[in-house]
């Protein structure tokens, strides 16, 4: 579990010029290559507070894997340098496309919306979920109610005021859309997800302030309701899908810092996610 020490250092003590300095400073940094790879850069040193950072976040690319009802994001160059005199992009994309964030008023109505998500609740004690073997031989395999226990047995308790991801190894699969989305004969995809026991446990009888996952969904791919979705969104959390690296990150012991989106009426968008240790 991630120390209260650094949870403050992160949430209170560290001001913005102290945390970039930190950050450009010179401990183990591991960053997301383009789609066609993941990688890690060399390590640098962080001054204090915490030893490692890692990126969870997934290039944002059109080559990205979207949710069937969504187009891929797209990148069109409107302004160069040589014609005038400075290099821009338009940027057009879904809300729910790569790495991002669903806020509650995504499946609940009237429920909140990602740009007013408080920012503490955005910077969390990160606890990873491994069910890879099982997601290798089982592809509609799902996080447990046992498999929470069991997290809890060898590390404890859930922490207050956590966020809980499930690392599936799916991300795997990034650079082939089809093997990705995974769909059969009849068109359903199949890939692991929360099932609604465990959403519910979690909403319920955790006190968490969100889960994700390395998939496109929250919700087992096959699911035929958004069982997960309702039951974590409809209990005020909120979800980040799409992760990265979460195989490299501690089970325990991480804290999760989540770029959410701030434009106004958000159901959710795109994050910049990273989890210090």
């Amino acid at each position: 579990m991630c120390a209260p020490s650094v949870i403050n250092a992160v949430r209170h003590s560290l001001s913005r010029r102290h945390f970039l300095t930190a950050v450009g400073g010179s401990v183990g940094a591991t960053m997301v290559a383009p789609i066609s790879g993941l990688a890690q850069t060399k390590p640098v040193r962080l001054a204090k507070g915490f030893r490692d950072v890692y990126d969870l976040t997934h290039t944002f690319s059109p080559k990205l894997p979207v949710f069937p009802a969504f187009k891929p994001m797209q990148i069109r160059q409107r302004f160069t340098i040589a014609r005038d005199g400075f290099f821009a992009n338009e940027v057009t994309f879904d809300e729910h496309t790569g790495t991002h964030l669903d806020a509650p008023v995504h499946f609940i109505a009237n429920g909140g919306t990602a740009d007013r998500i408080a920012v503490d609740r955005l910077i969390a004690p990160l606890a990873v979920v491994s069910i890879e073997a099982r997601a290798a031989k089982d592809v509609d395999t799902m996080v447990t109610v046992d498999d929470l226990l069991a997290w809890e047995k060898r590390y404890g308790r859930l922490p207050a005021g956590a966020f809980v991801a499930m690392h599936s190894a799916w991300e795997a699969r990034i650079s082939n859309a089809d093997r990705f989305l995974n769909r059969d004969a009849k068109g359903t995809m199949h890939a692991p997800g929360f099932s609604e026991a465990a959403a519910r446990f979690l909403a319920q009888e955790r006190d968490i302030v969100g889960a994700g996952v390395d998939t496109l969904s929250l919700d087992a791919a096959a699911a035929q309701k958004f069982v997960a979705h309702l039951a974590l969104l409809g209990a005020g959390k909120y979800g980040v899908e799409l992760l990265a690296n979460l195989a490299r990150v501690p089970s325990s012991g991480a804290t999760i810092i989540v770029g959410g989106p701030k434009h106004e009426g958000a159901s959710g968008g795109p994050v910049r996610v990273f989890a210090v240790a």
